[in-house]
């Protein structure tokens, strides 16, 4: 490869990686609707047309952001998850880690949860398949646990995923903290047992 196009191929990452950036501000901010290329080629110090080198369509640049999202809060999840053994804990070490990945603000996190696969006809069936893909490790959490059947599995695994992603409209620095939250809403799964067994001792 010539040493120019060498010098050259950083450039080009950096740039897509400007618009990717961009794209997930405005997208977790304003909504698909709500971010037109325009605000996101001018937030990424481009012109708009420069964006369709990089993607095809708005809709594939959300795809590419949205993908980015569920990459980094599954990434935070399993590094959380590894350090426990015991069932209860590694669904509380989850929550925890989905908790943090929301709450901290964190752009891609929010798109995840703020852009539903359903507003966006053209993609829906991309967005859908990532999301899928992100809860089936909560599925697979849930389903360790001793639940009364797969039909209380499935609800409880829908209920806290729904409950954890609405925490980013209400939750306020200086609230509890996503460790504490985590250990609630755990513990409602399993109908306030949680971590707890027999004898009081907590599994670890």
């Amino acid at each position: 490869m010539p040493v120019e196009a060498i010098r050259r191929a950083p450039r080009i990452d950096s740039r897509r990686q400007n618009v990717l950036d961009a794209a997930a501000r405005l997208f977790g901010r304003n909504g698909f609707a709500g971010a037109t290329v325009r605000d996101i080629a001018a937030a990424a110090g481009m012109l708009p047309g420069s964006i369709y080198y990089h993607f095809p369509s708005k809709e594939d640049l959300l795809v590419a952001v949205y993908e980015e999202g569920v990459d980094r809060i599954v990434r935070t999840v399993e590094k959380a998850i590894n350090r426990r053994r015991a069932p209860w804990k590694r669904l509380e070490a989850a929550c925890q880690a989905h908790l943090e990945s929301v709450l901290d603000r964190n752009d891609y996190a929010l798109v995840v949860v703020r852009v539903h696969p359903g507003d966006v006809p053209a993609a829906t069936s991309r967005l859908t398949a990532l999301r899928d893909g992100y809860e089936a490790l909560f599925r697979d959490l849930v389903d360790d646990l001793d639940l009364a059947g797969p039909a209380r599995a499935k609800y409880a695994r829908l209920m806290l995923i729904g409950t954890m992603n609405w925490t980013q409209t209400w939750y306020h620095a200086g609230d509890d903290t996503p460790e504490a939250i985590a250990r609630q809403f755990a513990a409602g799964v399993g109908g306030g047992r949680g971590a707890e067994r027999k004898g009081g001792k907590r599994e670890t």
